[in-house]
């Protein structure tokens, strides 16, 4: 694990309060080690939600004013889903900072969506709290100023919806989903589901979650014409 003191320099943060930032790279686990209590990213992730959900929704409308209301709402969705915050993390290079427990190795650590989501919220809590809104709000502008300016409603197909809409066109029951397979580590799940109607599989996909395997299922469903 990389020190604290790096963390600050490479993101250019001068700050009197290192303790919010290593609190918002500590996992719980490392609390158990270290004998200590709340020493972790639990509270500050709290607060770096709200402010990361109130910047995305300002840059959203500063970048796209052909946007409508309902359009704004499924892109901000988007941007601050689990698996997006993961990746950002990821990119940031967040995962080489985070101090866990011995329970967790440091492949476990780098390869947990749910830990790399909380911790990028935690830091924008930390920021927040050290430094105010005016440098968080260019905090995370830095991170997602391209991600919202080449942000396109098409990534956010719902073929699931897409599908039951097609199929509800022509009879009244509804397809079902099923997660028939999953495997690998815990910390790096692959699943595959099947999307059936009336007992006949329409579709197949796979995904690191049970929600992309089944939107991946939709999909080859309608790319094969089911309905």
């Amino acid at each position: 694990m990389k020190s604290i003191d790096l963390f600050l320099e490479k993101f250019h943060i001068q700050t009197k309060h290192k303790e919010l930032y290593e609190m918002a790279l500590t996992h719980s686990s490392f609390n158990s080690d270290a004998k200590t209590h709340h020493h972790d990213y639990e509270r500050l992730e709290f607060m770096g939600d709200s402010v990361l959900g109130f910047t995305i929704a300002s840059l959203l409308f500063k970048y796209h004013p052909e946007m409508l209301e309902g359009a704004l709402t499924k892109a901000k969705s988007y941007l601050v889903q689990s698996e997006y915050l993961a990746k950002l993390a990821r990119k940031e290079g967040y995962q080489d900072f985070i101090r866990a427990g011995k329970s967790l190795s440091t492949e476990e650590v780098m390869n947990n969506q749910s830990i790399l989501e909380d911790v990028f919220e935690a830091i924008i809590g930390a920021v927040y709290l050290d430094k105010g809104i005016d440098f968080a709000f260019k905090y995370i502008e830095r991170i997602y100023e391209d991600e919202v300016k080449n942000f396109s409603l098409d990534e956010i197909k719902d073929y699931k919806s897409i599908l039951q809409e097609a199929m509800q066109a022509e009879h009244r029951e509804s397809v079902t989903y099923k997660i028939v397979f999953e495997k690998g580590p815990p910390h790096n799940r692959t699943f595959f589901a099947e999307v059936s109607f009336d007992g006949h599989v329409l579709g197949r996909g796979e995904g690191r979650s049970k929600k992309i395997a089944e939107q991946e299922a939709a999909k080859d469903a309608l790319s094969k014409k089911a309905t």
